[in-house]
């Protein structure tokens, strides 16, 4: 058995830097660790923390490939964010022109949830914890 401790970072590819930066940095308020442009393959990378963990690596490439993310494919699924109060939180999200689904609850637990996407579809979810 492997002695995993704790997931590493996400990595993320976007179809436009500048407005996937704009959203994960302005609008969900991840903190800049450092952004890297590599020339030779014409790609940025931007690694983003929340709380000061180091959560998200957010690249750009030249004409990526679109992936099929609905209805329910293959892959990953969705990347969770929790919050304190989803209702504050989805006021936000819509203040900015956001779509977000309605709220749910779940049924297991008995918690708040809701999904949003990001500016290229990738499914997000606030989580009240």
């Amino acid at each position: 058995m492997l002695t995993l401790k704790k997931v590493h970072h996400i990595a993320i590819i976007c179809s436009n830097y500048h407005k996937s930066k704009a959203f994960y940095t302005e609008l969900l308020g991840l903190e800049i660790i450092q952004e890297i442009y590599r020339k030779e393959r014409d790609s940025y990378k931007l690694d983003l923390s929340l709380n000061g963990t180091y959560i998200i690596e957010l690249f750009s490439f030249p004409n990526p490939p679109k992936r099929a993310s609905r209805p329910e494919s293959t892959g990953l699924r969705h990347l969770a964010f929790q919050v304190n109060d989803i209702e504050t939180n989805v006021a936000v999200l819509q203040q900015q022109g956001v779509v977000v689904e309605a709220i749910r609850i779940d049924p297991h637990t008995g918690k708040k949830f809701t999904f949003f996407a990001d500016p290229d579809g990738l499914p997000l979810e606030l989580y009240e914890q």
